[in-house]
């Protein structure tokens, strides 16, 4: 019979964000704009 390699779950620590990080990456996101011209992909921040 084979032997099962069982590892212990490792406890992880919940880690809190800054609201004025959460804000950023919000806002960042809303400002990205991904565009698709023929195949090639352009990222532009709109700020």
């Amino acid at each position: 019979m084979g032997k099962f390699y069982v590892e212990k779950k490792k406890k992880y620590e919940k880690v809190m964000a800054k609201p004025e990080t959460i804000d950023f990456l919000l806002n960042y996101s809303k400002s990205l704009k991904i565009n698709d011209i023929k195949g090639v992909k352009f990222e532009s921040n709109m700020n």
